[in-house]
């Protein structure tokens, strides 16, 4: 069990970077980091497909293909389209923090599946949860009304609406392929992933092309070049995230979910926060506040103790809690 905690934390560490892109290209709208992300994703899922591309291809149906559209945009276009606009708003750590809070939100959003448990149950987890999420913004919004955090109150608020509007749009696509690929055992999480990340990067090229013809001077012109718009270093850290993040750091998950119990990969998914915070205080060379401090160990604690419960509560029967057998793209 321990290579598979260990394959955990390595997934952990290179979701975590996914947080990070934002601030290493902040010149680049949410829209183009998740246009350039999933192209790119696209790209390295077409090579892994190609050798059997045709045969996959021809077991795909019209549910299967609006089973992959909505989750193409659900988990991933729409999904880090938010998650960029918070980093860009709010910062790194109350975005991570809010998306960290997946493992306890999928469990409460699929109690009505089999293996649910009552929401009575999971009271004090949920207080704790509250108290972590009392922390993150009583700090926010004191440090933006201090003017320290060079962010205006509307901005900090509006970067909080994105990141819980991801953490849903995350949520609702983990339960849709969870269900979905229960119901259709026809691909295996591998080939599911590369289809629906064949998906993802069909409709970001089309976006792109779409958003270069309305708004070249924007993007290309002499007005965009004063912004300081790197358009190398964007597809090099674009193609690192796709490879790292969504290629390399689902294959690490994958071995994880073979090797440890389901109760115990809820809570490995705690890594991609606790990296995410890492990678943003060393990126901004600076320590967590207090608040910040209590956030975190709240936080953590609290999503750790509600996957906990579910093991207690019905150790016999499987759980709908963050397992979805394609992992995080």
């Amino acid at each position: 069990m321990g290579a598979g905690v260990l394959c955990g934390l390595l997934a952990g560490a290179f979701w975590g970077l996914v947080f990070l892109t934002p601030r290493l290209l902040p010149a680049f709208t949410p829209w183009e980091l998740s246009i350039g992300r999933y192209v790119c994703y696209g790209v390295i899922a077409l090579m892994f497909l190609a050798p059997a591309l045709r045969r996959t291809l021809a077991r795909v149906d019209r549910h299967d293909l609006a089973a992959m559209v909505r989750q193409s945009l659900s988990g991933n276009i729409v999904y880090y389209i938010l998650l960029a606009y918070g980093v860009q708003l709010a910062g790194i750590a109350p975005t991570s923090l809010i998306i960290g809070l997946l493992p306890l939100l999928v469990t409460l959003m699929g109690r009505a599946d089999h293996g649910a448990i009552p929401l009575k149950s999971l009271a004090w987890p949920l207080a704790t949860v509250a108290a972590g999420i009392a922390c993150i913004n009583i700090d926010l919004f004191t440090h933006s009304a201090s003017g320290a955090s060079g962010r205006s109150l509307m901005q900090n608020v509006a970067g909080v609406v994105c990141a819980v509007l991801a953490l849903l749009s995350w949520s609702w696509y983990t339960l849709d392929n969870t269900r979905y690929l229960q119901r259709n055992a026809k691909f295996t999480g591998g080939q599911w992933s590369a289809l629906y990340g064949l998906t993802s990067g069909a409709i970001a090229l089309v976006m792109g092309l779409v958003g270069l013809l309305l708004f070249a001077p924007q993007i290309t012109g002499a007005a965009a070049q004063a912004t300081g718009r790197d358009w190398t270093l964007f597809w090099l850290v674009n193609a690192a995230l796709a490879l790292g993040a969504s290629m390399i750091g689902n294959q690490l998950w994958n071995i994880a979910s073979r090797r440890v119990p389901v109760t115990l990969s809820g809570q490995l998914i705690i890594f991609e926060t606790l990296f995410a915070l890492l990678y943003g205080f060393v990126y901004g060379q600076q320590w967590p506040r207090p608040l910040e401090l209590a956030a975190i160990v709240l936080l953590v604690a609290g999503v750790a103790w509600a996957v906990r419960k579910h093991a207690e509560v019905r150790p016999a029967e499987p759980c709908l809690l963050y397992t979805s057998p394609s992992p995080r793209d």
